[in-house]
C-alpha cells in the first residue's frame, strides 16, 4: 500500500508534487492523455477509475478551441475559453470518479505564449476565488528557439505560475513529428541527432528553474509524435539517465532529481517505456493511439449500421433507425474504445492499481 494519500479530484500545488513523487518513488508513470471535448474527457476519467490509476488530462491550443466550439469567431478567445471550460468540467467531476487528475496544457511554442499568459490570467482569477489554480501545470515548448530564450522565458513564466503553486513543463531538444500544428512532419530519412537532448542543457535548466519553483522536463531521447514504421525511430532512454546523474553529481541531490516527461509515447516499445520510467519519467503523453481507439469503434458502428446513417426510416421495410443514429450510441462506442486502450497504457506504465486517491 502506498505511503501517499490524496483527496480525489483535480490536484494542484503541493498535492500535485506529492502525486509526482508517489509515481517516481513507486517506479511507475502516469498516462497524460490529450482530450478534445467532453466525450474524451469523460472517457479518460472513466478509464482511470476502471484501472484504479491516477491520470493526467491535457489540452492543446487547438483542442481548447474545439472544446469551445468550432463556430466561435474569435479563434484566440476560443482557445482560452475552451481550456477554461474543460478545466471547470474536470474540477466538477473528477472527484466523483474517485481518482486524482492532473490538468495540463500541452505544447505552446513561441507564437502561443500569449495563450499561456491569457490562461494564467484566468488561473489567477480562479485562484483568487478558490484558493487553487485552474490548471496544475502548463507546458512551454520553446525547443525550436535558442536555449537562452527558452530558459529565460520559461523562468519568467514559472515565476508567475509558482505564486499559485503551479508547475511548468519545458522541452529541451526536439521531439520529432507534429502534434496539433506544433512541430513538423518527421523526416524518417534525415540525420536525427537533434532528437537527443544534451545533459548539459538539462543542468542549465535545473540551475535556473529549481530555485523558482516546480518544473518538469520533456527531454528528447529519439521520441517522435505519431506512429512511424519500426526501425526509423531510435529511442535512447540512457540519455535520461545521463541527465539525472549529471544533476545529481553537480548538486548532491538524491536519486533521479529531475521530473521527466516522455513525449511521443504512442506506439513505443514496452521495454523502452519501462527503461525510461526507471530513469525518472513520471508522465507519458498519449494522443495518436487514443484518437484511433476512439475512431475505430465509431467507424465499425457506422459500417455495421450503414442504412441508419442514410435513412431515418428504411424506405424498403419501414424500419425506424433512431436507436442507431442517436449520437450517444456511436459516441459511447468511441468512449469505450479509449477506456480499453488506456487500460493497456496504465498496465505498460505500471500505474494500474496504484491510485493514491483516498477511498
Amino acid at each position: 500500500m502506498s505511503e501517499y494519500s490524496l483527496k480525489p479530484g483535480v490536484v494542484t500545488g503541493k498535492e500535485y508534487e506529492t502525486l509526482v513523487e508517489a509515481a517516481k518513488s513507486g517506479g511507475y508513470a502516469l498516462p497524460a492523455v490529450n482530450i478534445v471535448g467532453t466525450n474524451s474527457m469523460n472517457a479518460v476519467m472513466e478509464a482511470a477509475a476502471k484501472a484504479n490509476s491516477d491520470i493526467i488530462i491535457q489540452l492543446s491550443n487547438s483542442a481548447g478551441a474545439f472544446y469551445a466550439g468550432a463556430g466561435m469567431e474569435d479563434g484566440f478567445k476560443a482557445k482560452v475559453l475552451g481550456c477554461v471550460a474543460a478545466a471547470q468540467h474536470a474540477h466538477l467531476l473528477a472527484e466523483h470518479y474517485g481518482i486524482c487528475a492532473v490538468l495540463h496544457t500541452d505544447h505552446a511554442n513561441r507564437a502561443l505564449i500569449p495563450w499561456i499568459e491569457a490562461l494564467l490570467d484566468e488561473g489567477e482569477k480562479y485562484y483568487e476565488a478558490h484558493g487553487k489554480p485552474l490548471y496544475s501545470s502548463h507546458m512551454l515548448d520553446l525547443s525550436a528557439d535558442p536555449i537562452d530564450f527558452n530558459l529565460s522565458e520559461s523562468a519568467r513564466l514559472l515565476e508567475r505560475m509558482a505564486r499559485m503553486g503551479m508547475s511548468i513543463e519545458i522541452e529541451l531538444g526536439v521531439t520529432g513529428g507534429e502534434e496539433d500544428g506544433i512541430g513538423s512532419e518527421f523526416d524518417e530519412a534525415a540525420d536525427n541527432a537533434h532528437l537527443y537532448t544534451q545533459p548539459e542543457d538539462v543542468l542549465r535548466a535545473y540551475d535556473l528553474l529549481a530555485p523558482i519553483g516546480h518544473f518538469s522536463v520533456a527531454a528528447s531521447f529519439g521520441n517522435v509524435h505519431g506512429v512511424y514504421k519500426p526501425g526509423n525511430v531510435k529511442l535512447r532512454p540512457e540519455i535520461l539517465k545521463n541527465s539525472q546523474e549529471l544533476v545529481q553529481k553537480t548538486h548532491g541531490t538524491g536519486h533521479n532529481p529531475l521530473h521527466l516527461v516522455f513525449h511521443g509515447g504512442s506506439g513505443s516499445e514496452k521495454a523502452k517505456i519501462e527503461e525510461a520510467v526507471s530513469y525518472g519519467v513520471f508522465k507519458m503523453n498519449i494522443d495518436t493511439d487514443t484518437q484511433f481507439a476512439f475512431s475505430k469503434p465509431v467507424g465499425e458502428f457506422v459500417n455495421a449500421n450503414q442504412r441508419a446513417f442514410q435513412y431515418q426510416v428504411d424506405p424498403d421495410d419501414g424500419t425506424p433507425y433512431k436507436k442507431f443514429y442517436d449520437p450517444r450510441k456511436y459516441l459511447r462506442a468511441g468512449e469505450q474504445g479509449v477506456v480499453e486502450r488506456l487500460q493497456e497504457a496504465c498496465e505498460d506504465l505500471g500505474s494500474k492499481g496504484r491510485s493514491i486517491a483516498a477511498a
